[in-house]
């Protein structure tokens, strides 16, 4: 079992940067990636980006390369989304997710963390 804990969100301003933050705990030795999800209102969940757990390589979804960074500090099992540049349209509740090694997909999730941007 894996808990994911998500802090960071808040409301902002257009143009400012934020960064969300997800603490992993729980039975991290089985993990494979982690990843950041969204949410908008009125819409379907989303991927946003994600990192494997070894090397550590990155993947984004098309709407926010280059704006939103994702990170991981094994040290403290912690993944980060450094986001800047926020825009109204980013709006949404953030979630963090886990995926075993031994799965395709994501399977546990955090509880999320919502982030409003103001223009």
């Amino acid at each position: 079992q894996v808990q994911l804990v998500e802090s960071g969100g808040g409301l902002v301003q257009a143009g400012d940067a934020l960064r969300l933050s997800c603490a992993v705990s729980g039975r991290t030795f089985s993990l494979a990636a982690m990843g950041w999800f969204r949410q908008a209102p009125g819409k379907e969940r989303e991927f946003v980006a994600d990192i494997r757990w070894g090397d550590l390589s990155t993947y984004y979804a098309d709407s926010v390369m280059g704006r939103f960074t994702i990170s991981m500090d094994n040290a403290k099992n912690t993944v980060y989304l450094q986001m800047n540049s926020l825009k109204p349209e980013h709006t949404a509740v953030y979630y963090c997710a886990s995926r075993d090694y031994w799965l395709t997909d994501f399977g546990s999730w955090g509880q999320g963390t919502q982030l409003t941007v103001s223009s």
